[in-house]
């Protein structure tokens, strides 16, 4: 949301995967919708008030209802930082990490917003480790030690590859798997621009930064 030109359809998937019980939690973006955008670089302001013209009345409201953070049984969802969820604050430390997780209070926290994949699980002395995950190679990950999964971006990832991003978790075998997937990013690039949104939103997209 905020970066690309078919804010509308990405909303709309979304939505149809939370009304068969999916997870869906507000990010930095969504909230920019609403007015939460002083914060924002200038080509992502730009971006922003583009998208507030072409999302519908009912885009809109299911955006607006997504709650800061979702707790389960076993797993906190949150874009941000589970510390403080509208603060929007980046989890990209071990302390970062250690502060989100412990304000969970759950084994595994899933975020966002850095738009880089990583893994944070706590070691003997339940000080965050961070690991690089490899894409597709499946990692244990046991419930007695905490874990913070930064899933990446499917939007915008920058890590220097411009293939989206995602992350797969089987709580009840206790693994997580990476996932890098190769999409037409030239394309969406292409209707960046075709949109009429700042450059640098079309380049980062194609190199993945």
């Amino acid at each position: 949301m905020g970066y690309g030109a078919d804010p509308g359809a990405v909303v709309d998937i979304v939505a149809e995967h939370a009304a068969h019980g999916a997870v869906a939690v507000l990010g930095n973006h969504d909230a920019a919708i609403f007015g939460d955008d002083a914060y924002l670089n200038d080509s992502a302001a730009a971006a922003i008030e583009w998208t507030r013209t072409v999302l519908t009345p009912a885009q809109r409201a299911f955006l607006e209802a997504l709650p800061l953070a979702v707790h389960e049984e076993r797993a906190c969802f949150v874009h941000a930082s589970a510390a403080m969820p509208g603060r929007w604050d980046y989890v990209d430390s071990p302390r970062a990490a250690e502060r989100s997780s412990r304000a969970a209070e759950r084994p595994y926290t899933f975020s966002g917003h850095v738009h880089d994949q990583l893994l944070y699980g706590s070691d003997a002395l339940d000080r965050m480790v961070p690991f690089r995950p490899r894409p597709g190679v499946s990692i244990p990950v046991a419930a007695h030690r905490s874990w913070l999964v930064l899933a990446g971006s499917v939007g915008q990832p920058r890590d220097g590859t411009p293939a989206a991003a995602y992350a797969l978790a089987d709580l009840e075998a206790m693994r997580i798997t990476f996932h890098r997937v190769p999409y037409d990013h030239d394309r969406a690039a292409s209707k960046v621009r075709a949109a009429g949104l700042p450059e640098v939103l079309a380049y980062r997209l194609e190199r993945g930064i």
